[in-house]
C-alpha cells in the first residue's frame, strides 16, 4: 500500500478530480452498527397502527355526530382530520429528520394511504357517496 494507506486503484475517469499527491478521493469509511434502518423501520410499524387506531376512533365520531341529520359537516371533519392527521402530521415528522420521527411520519402516511385504498376511501373521507 503507498504511504498514507490508500489503495492505488485505477486512475479516475476524465474530468474527475485526484486528491493530495494524484491520488483519486475515497468514500470515508462508514460506522458499523450505527444503522437507524431498525428504528426507523419499528416506528413506521407504531405510526401505521396509531393511524389506524385514530381513524377508527375519528370515524366513529364523525358517524355518531352525524347521526341521521342530513349534514355531512362532521363527515367532511374528520375527513379533514385524519388528512391532516395522516398526511401533514406525517411530512412534519418526516421533517424533523430524527430516526424516530422519519418512521413515526412514514407510518402515519402509510395508514392513511392503506385505509383510503382498502375501504376506497370510505374510512378515510374520500368516497363522494358519504356527502349525499
Amino acid at each position: 500500500m503507498p504511504q498514507g494507506g490508500h489503495h492505488q486503484g485505477p486512475p479516475p475517469p476524465g474530468g474527475y478530480p485526484n486528491g493530495p499527491h494524484g491520488m483519486p478521493y475515497q468514500l470515508p469509511p462508514q460506522p458499523e452498527g450505527h444503522s437507524n434502518t431498525g428504528v426507523v423501520v419499528g416506528t413506521a410499524f407504531a405510526g401505521f397502527a396509531l393511524f389506524l387506531m385514530l381513524n377508527f376512533i375519528v370515524g366513529l365520531a364523525a358517524f355518531t355526530m352525524g347521526g341521521e341529520a342530513s349534514s355531512s359537516a362532521p363527515v367532511v371533519a374528520g375527513a379533514v382530520l385524519l388528512a391532516l392527521i395522516g398526511i401533514g402530521g406525517g411530512l412534519v415528522l418526516l421533517f424533523l429528520r430524527r430516526p424516530w420521527a422519519k418512521g413515526l411520519g412514514l407510518g402515519l402516511m402509510i395508514g392513511w394511504a392503506f385505509m383510503s385504498i382498502v375501504t376506497a376511501g370510505f374510512c378515510t373521507g374520500l368516497n363522494p357517496n358519504l356527502y349525499s
